[in-house]
């Protein structure tokens, strides 16, 4: 029922919980009306206050009806945990919210914090709240008379309080605060000052006198010490982040952290509805902030975003170390790169043939994917441990490392020194393609050569080649399977750095160096050799042991679902179109559907390049904060540098044979 005068008719206090939770459902739903605008929701509860303050008898039912609520209801448990999760790890969390967002809620519940959701699940309501003036709010105050409202607020400040202590003393907490905060030990004296807060404010409370809790100097004496507390306990906390950010980052602690710093911040909110000057406006302003927190605690993505924000943060900055090494900045290290992506070429016309020798078998779906990706992960991992280097895994490392050049857009000179790494990047890509299809396409035609000198066969028939030329021509979708390769090179991306995350939280290479059985097994000197082996190698193995699986196996599942997605890597696809060409013969540059697929090459190559690293620059972006001004004056910086220098985007300039930066960067390896 959505009309005043029926809405105070069905007023009941003698009615059951459920008649009583749903008429409180109504009259809020009354109020809220259409959300169509603050000011009518206001003016509603102008309208249920007249109407009530004029009928005598009106104004005895509500009051019964607002005990027979309050005396049903724990309300400090609405207070103390409204808005917290009831979990203590990430998962479980996600599992809950995913629960309340499938499942509805029910008014037969003692909960008040299902009724809360049931009775303000709107992010309006809080609008209208905060917007309630102060002698509006005084005159819900005179009709209710929640006499029992102080005690309900020191006992949700009991909970919070000791919520933040069990919080504190957690071992997964403790352990990682710094040596200062351990010392000083915060924690341990939160009870103790709680209670002389409790103590004095009571003591005022039964007085009678016509101060103000404000105005009394024992109680906010008290008060300064609670608060002071409260503040070493935030900084505590604050400081397990320094720890994480030197030891890598974990989900579920980041997640713990948050809770216990927004449990803090409850307090003081509680302690304001008790001890400010105007404790209805506290009060009303604690209601709007419950019905937000009560938005934000059933939302999946605010979940995931608040707390993966940090770990996308290090997997960015893990990232960024490892891909300076592919951005080359003189003369010197053009060469370099030259040389080791011709190297990667060369490793990769073996892939090719690995990879036709497996197709050969005609193993089924599964099977034929499962070994191409052992092969093609082990051909990664090769050129890798040979410091060689794979063109198409650039991007997806190097964005971050540009990205971290944007931490200060104060500096003038910032958006200057970022268009040139910019640069330096297209022209180390330009370089490591040049190098590997420069190399990857003789390397096969001389394979395929010398086997069918020594077998009479190329390296595949002629069917085989004519399935090549089909499969790679530009008319066909080769250039959406280019762009779903480069997804999945940004995704080995996001798996090298956080499988170094993880190493790293875990401290694993410490483990393998000191660990008595590693030692035992090993020896010392030969399990720190290691150690020191996997903490610098990890993210590579972790990049390119996921990209080979993925490259092998998901076209087989998506070919069990019948999507027919496939993938397009440039160096894998010209080692394959050298092998066509060997096995056609001269005649196959008379054939139009060479130059098709020669003309998708350079396309595939710019494709797996471009959305690998645009997505990986994205997600930098947002880990540093990047707003949307700055990346205007980005794009319009590199613009005026294209039309300004185009040829510094495909060779060194002068001005980058010595600069300082370059002489103090390590060498480009793989």
């Amino acid at each position: 029922m959505r009309n005043l005068p029926g809405l105070l008719d069905n007023l009941d206090p003698g009615g059951t919980l459920v008649e009583r939770h749903l008429w409180l459902i109504d009259l809020f739903a009354w109020i809220r009306g259409d959300g169509e605008s603050v000011t009518a929701a206001l003016a509603r509860i102008h309208l249920l206050l007249d109407a009530i303050q004029k009928r005598p008898e009106l104004h005895d039912r509500m009051r019964a009806w607002w005990l027979a609520l309050t005396q049903s209801l724990d309300g400090a448990t609405l207070l103390a945990d409204y808005g917290f999760s009831s979990r203590n790890a990430f998962i479980s969390e996600f599992a809950e919210r995913l629960r309340h967002k499938i499942l509805p809620g029910t008014p037969e519940t003692l909960d008040a914090t299902e009724l809360f959701s049931l009775v303000l699940p709107k992010g309006f309501d809080a609008q209208w709240i905060s917007a309630l003036d102060e002698a509006m709010l005084a005159r819900v105050v005179a009709l209710l008379e929640p006499t029992s409202w102080q005690h309900t607020v020191l006992e949700a400040l009991t909970i919070c309080t000791s919520q933040v202590r069990a919080a504190g003393f957690s071992s997964e907490l403790r352990l990682r605060m710094s040596s200062g905060a351990r010392e000083t030990a915060p924690f341990h004296a939160l009870a103790s000052d709680f209670e002389t807060v409790r103590t004095a404010y009571l003591a005022q409370a039964t007085e009678q006198s016509a101060a103000r809790p404000a105005d009394d100097p024992a109680l906010q004496a008290a008060l300064q010490q609670f608060r002071e507390r409260l503040e070493a306990c935030r900084a505590a906390a604050a400081s397990v982040y320094t720890h994480l950010d030197e030891h890598g980052i974990s989900v579920g602690l980041v997640f713990r952290i948050r809770q216990l710093r927004e449990r803090i911040l409850r307090i003081r909110a509680l302690l304001d509805c008790l001890t400010s000057a105007n404790p209805s406006a506290s009060t009303a302003r604690l209601l709007a902030h419950l019905v937000t927190v009560g938005q934000e605690r059933r939302s999946l993505r605010s979940l995931v975003s608040s707390n993966s924000s940090m770990l996308a943060a290090k997997v960015t900055e893990r990232s960024s170390e490892a891909g300076e090494h592919y951005i080359t900045r003189n003369v010197g290290e053009y060469t370099s790169m030259l040389r080791k992506a011709a190297g990667g070429g060369a490793l990769t016309a073996i892939t090719t043939l690995l990879k036709f020798a497996i197709m050969g078998l005609a193993l089924s779906a599964f099977w034929g994917g499962f070994w191409s990706s052992l092969m093609y992960a082990a051909s990664f991992v090769v050129i890798q441990l040979m410091h060689y280097t794979l063109a198409t895994k650039q991007p997806a490392m190097t964005a971050p490392a540009m990205a971290a050049k944007l931490k200060d857009m104060t500096d003038p000179t910032a958006l200057e020194a970022f268009v040139d790494e910019v640069t330096h990047l297209v022209r180390s890509q330009v370089a490591a393609v040049i190098g590997n299809v420069g190399v990857v396409f003789p390397m096969v035609l001389l394979i395929s050569g010398a086997l069918q000198l020594a077998t009479g066969n190329p390296m595949i028939d002629a069917k085989e080649a004519a399935y090549v030329l089909h499969s790679l021509t530009l008319l066909g979708p080769t250039l959406l399977f280019a762009a779903f390769t480069g997804v999945l090179l940004f995704a080995s991306s996001l798996i090298a750095g956080w499988t170094e995350n993880w190493f790293v939280l875990h401290r694993l290479d410490s483990a393998m160096r000191y660990n008595p059985r590693f030692t035992g097994a090993l020896g010392a000197a030969r399990a720190d050799r290691w150690a020191h082996f996997m903490r610098h190698n990890i993210s590579g193995l972790a990049s390119n042991i996921s990209l080979g699986f993925m490259l092998g196996l998901i076209p087989a599942f998506a070919a069990f679902f019948g999507l027919g997605l496939e993938v397009r890597h440039v160096t894998l696809s010209t080692g394959q179109l050298a092998a066509a060409c060997a096995a056609l013969g001269w005649d196959v540059v008379r054939e139009p559907a060479l130059w098709w697929c020669l003309g998708a090459l350079p396309l595939i190559g710019a494709l797996n390049l471009g959305v690998s690293f645009y997505l990986a620059f994205r997600l930098a972006l947002r880990a540093h904060n990047v707003g949307d001004l700055e990346r205007g004056r980005i794009r319009q910086a590199i613009w005026r540098r294209m039309v300004d220098q185009p040829m510094g985007f495909l060779w060194p300039t002068k001005s980058a044979v010595n600069t300082p930066e370059a002489a103090t960067e390590s060498p480009p390896k793989e």
